[in-house]
């Protein structure tokens, strides 16, 4: 007996009503990550260029990990390249490999990580500081799907899925000119932008659990939970490093917890130093205002089409005025 049941229309159902708490490794039930879930499932068995953007500690690496082993690509090699740990002539090598006296140093053919992704995925990791002759070679590769190694001159066909990310503002870059506007344009054909812990503080029970888990295993240890005070400071603190310096503060913790609840004696020095809540009122009184004296401002720059003389009549104040809040 074959039976048959038509499953697309409960399929697209269950999608929209399903809240996941988690996509291959990221953790996360907030709306703004939900949204991200479903981004990265569209995107997952495509080949398209994608630049992932976010602030540091904010996940991207995983992000693009998640993309890779989700997809079609999933079983070949998934391969990371950091762009600003390197010299352009080495990260030249490191991406398109070299032959045998290209260079000092030389003294056999080298593949590069292009040809090590083959039929995979590469990340190039912070983007945004690869030099001018770099952007020039990467844009070829885009467009052509083609490498030549230092020191010869063979065109070589590549099949590799590009991801790119970056904490830096590129469209920022490319409007000073400190990168290429096509470049930009080819690595954002789809862009995942990921918020700040900050932003998704809903997030933090889901993430303090995981991390809890996490080192209870590492650690060979049994912490129930965390103190309300814990938790309490947890939500007011800004976390500038985000969700690494979360993991980071959690780690240091159980170093320092002997027993089954984590404390407020347990944190990070830092952490316990953070304004109390008074302070904390004025603290962010102030942040406020600045923030939206530098919103105006660049609303200003915007409309004045970065005209810095005409930003600053709009605004009615003198340009060195304007000097200094760019500058801060």
């Amino acid at each position: 007996v074959l039976v048959i049941r038509d499953m697309t229309l409960l399929t697209n159902l269950e999608r929209e009503l399903r809240e996941r708490n988690q996509f291959q490794n990221i953790i996360g039930r907030s709306k703004k990550m939900q949204e991200i879930f479903r981004l990265l499932e569209d995107l997952a068995d495509l080949d398209t260029t994608v630049l992932i953007t976010g602030e540091s500690g904010t996940g991207k690496e995983l992000v693009a990990r998640a993309l890779h082993y989700s997809g079609i690509r999933a079983f070949k090699p998934f391969v990371t390249v950091n762009c600003s740990a390197l010299t352009e002539s080495l990260l030249e090598s490191e991406l398109f490999g070299h032959v045998r006296g290209a260079f000092t140093g030389a003294i056999k053919d080298r593949q590069g990580r292009f040809q090590a992704a083959e039929e995979g995925t590469i990340l190039l990791d912070e983007i945004g500081d690869i030099s001018p002759v770099i952007q020039v070679k990467l844009l070829r590769v885009l467009q052509e799907k083609i490498i030549e190694r230092v020191g010869e001159s063979v065109s070589r066909p590549v099949n590799v899925r590009v991801i790119a990310s970056t904490n830096r503002n590129l469209r920022e870059k490319v409007r000073i000119g400190e990168f290429r506007e096509d470049l930009y344009y080819r690595l954002k054909v789809v862009e995942v932008a990921l918020p700040p812990l900050r932003e998704r503080l809903e997030d933090l029970p889901l993430l303090i659990d995981h991390f809890r888990q996490v080192f209870n295993k590492r650690f060979k240890k049994n912490v129930d939970g965390f103190s309300n005070e814990v938790l309490d400071r947890f939500m007011d603190y800004p976390w500038p490093g985000n969700i690494r310096e979360l993991e980071h503060v959690i780690e240091h913790a159980f170093i320092l917890c002997h027993g089954n609840i984590l404390t407020y004696e347990h944190l990070p020095t830092e952490i316990r130093a953070y304004p109390e809540a008074d302070d904390k009122k004025t603290v962010s009184d102030s942040t406020r205002r600045e923030s939206d004296l530098f919103a105006k401002t660049l609303d200003a720059l915007s409309r004045a089409g970065g005209n810095k003389a005409k930003a600053a009549r709009l605004l009615g104040i003198d340009r060195r005025t304007l000097y200094r809040r760019l500058d801060k």
